[in-house]
């Protein structure tokens, strides 16, 4: 058993406890940020005088032999050193000799691992940032096919009023470019390098950690050094971010597996992201739908695993931290595979056009401008109210839709009504009728899809 603290000890530790204490099984996704933060260190520490030019020279190349030994498969990261931190150390000093003792002048392994975790989300922020941009443009393509698609759109999952697909693919991209600028905002306070603090309260070596800080891209050193070690509100605030991105996922895998149904038929998916059944043969079920929408609660018992972790912690580091990692690794390798599945998904399934555009006709979706069409010739909006409502059950009663209601119909109910209510009900006035910022009228839904590639281009 390797570890870095033996001297202090008599005995061995217990091999239970050494397995519960240990934690290279996942923290050894970590060994590129390691290997990135221990070359700035050591720069950092000629810099400033404390190594030697040959000491620094022999550890950065000791350090990229580690680094292409692992990338390549030639060296193991194995279970027998406690942590990826002591991994490589020891691989290190059993390479180069007394320099890679030296590796560690200045650092603990609180404001390392403190480090590894910061580089590490910020390179999941910039990869999960790419991943959205994509299923944006997925979406994006989207709006432009489906402009005239019309469809219902719905209240209490109720066919309410007629809108577009296009529309309706809209409120997601807003969803998740509202995503988007939340990790955005979570890189700013993730930026700070906290690599210096040592355990708790820094080191009497002369460090220079803004210039580590400059070395690793960071916007500055972190203020303070115990708050630096014990820090974990970034980390917080990353799967918080992607608890709300399973949450969109979720609620647009929900419409698929709607629309996806008999009763609905709106959408077919894509063989390549549908299974089928053990003993029905007729069965194509949305799967990747479907468990998308249950990985949400997984993203967020995530989320919760790290509050509670955190909740009771005094200053500064303790061992409970430590249960970070696996779950922002768990919600972070479930959100990237849900985003990456779901572009896939919409991207290959096809829309029946005629099937939704019939439901919104059936579904009574006009209504409300039937009411809007007798406001308009002079009829109280309460009195034009329930005049629809008697016409909607009059249609009910005689399995018609509103249009296909005779105009002696409609008189006998309202003799308000005129040959052209034909015209303004139908489903193309109803949508081009709504022309304010944001509805599915055709001039605004146009300003939607340019402003959405302006921002998709600057992103």
């Amino acid at each position: 058993m390797a570890q870095l603290w033996g001297g202090r000890f008599k005995g061995e530790t217990n091999e239970l406890v050494y397995s519960f204490n240990a934690s290279i099984n996942f923290d050894k996704r970590l060994y590129r940020q390691d290997i990135e933060g221990s070359k700035a260190h050591v720069r950092m520490l000629t810099k400033t005088g404390v190594l030697t030019k040959e000491d620094e020279d022999a550890i950065l190349a000791g350090l990229d032999g580690i680094l292409k030994d692992i990338e390549s498969g030639r060296l193991e990261i194995t279970s027998e050193y406690e942590d990826i931190h002591s991994f490589v150390e020891a691989v290190l000093t059993e390479r180069i000799g007394e320099a890679g003792k030296r590796l560690h002048t200045g650092r603990s392994r609180n404001d390392q691992v403190a480090l590894d975790m910061k580089l590490y989300i910020r390179e999941e922020i910039d990869e999960m940032t790419g991943y959205l941009k994509g299923l944006l443009e997925v979406i994006l393509n989207l709006m432009k096919e489906h402009v005239d698609t019309y469809m219902p759109g719905f209240t209490h999952l109720q066919k309410a009023q007629p809108v577009t697909l296009s529309h309706h693919m809209g409120a997601y991209f807003e969803m998740f470019r509202r995503d988007i600028g939340r990790l955005k905002d979570t890189r700013v306070r993730t930026n700070e390098c906290p690599l210096g603090s040592g355990a708790l309260a820094g080191t009497t070596y002369p460090l220079d950690r803004e210039y580590t800080a400059e070395l690793l891209e960071f916007d500055r050193a972190t203020r303070n050094s115990m708050d630096s070690v014990s820090d974990r509100d970034y980390l917080i605030e990353f799967l918080s971010d992607l608890s709300l991105i399973m949450m969109h996922l979720s609620r647009l895998s929900e419409e698929i597996i709607i629309w996806n149904s008999n009763e609905y038929s709106f959408v077919e998916l894509d063989d390549a992201y549908s299974t089928g059944s053990s003993i029905m043969p007729q069965k194509k079920n949305p799967d990747i739908a479907e468990l998308t929408r249950g990985k949400c609660g997984r993203v967020y018992g995530d989320l919760m695993t790290l509050l509670t972790v955190m909740k009771g912690i005094p200053l500064a580091y303790d061992k409970d931290i430590q249960e970070d990692k696996e779950a922002a690794f768990d919600a972070i390798d479930t959100v990237t595979g849900c985003i990456r599945l779901m572009a896939g998904m919409l991207e290959t399934c096809k829309f029946n056009i005629a099937v939704m555009k019939q439901s919104a006709v059936k579904g009574f979706t006009n209504a409300t401008d039937v009411a809007d069409y007798l406001v308009g010739r002079g009829v109280p909006f309460r009195d034009a109210h329930a005049y629809v409502g008697k016409i909607v059950l009059y249609c009910i009663e005689h399995d018609l839709s509103i249009e296909e209601m005779s105009m002696d119909e409609f008189k006998a109910i309202c003799p308000e009504f005129r040959e052209d209510v034909y015209e303004a009900i139908s489903l193309q006035a109803c949508v081009e009728r709504r022309r304010t910022k944001g509805a599915p009228g055709i001039d605004p839904i146009k300003e939607e899809i340019r402003e959405a590639e302006i921002y998709l281009n600057n992103l």
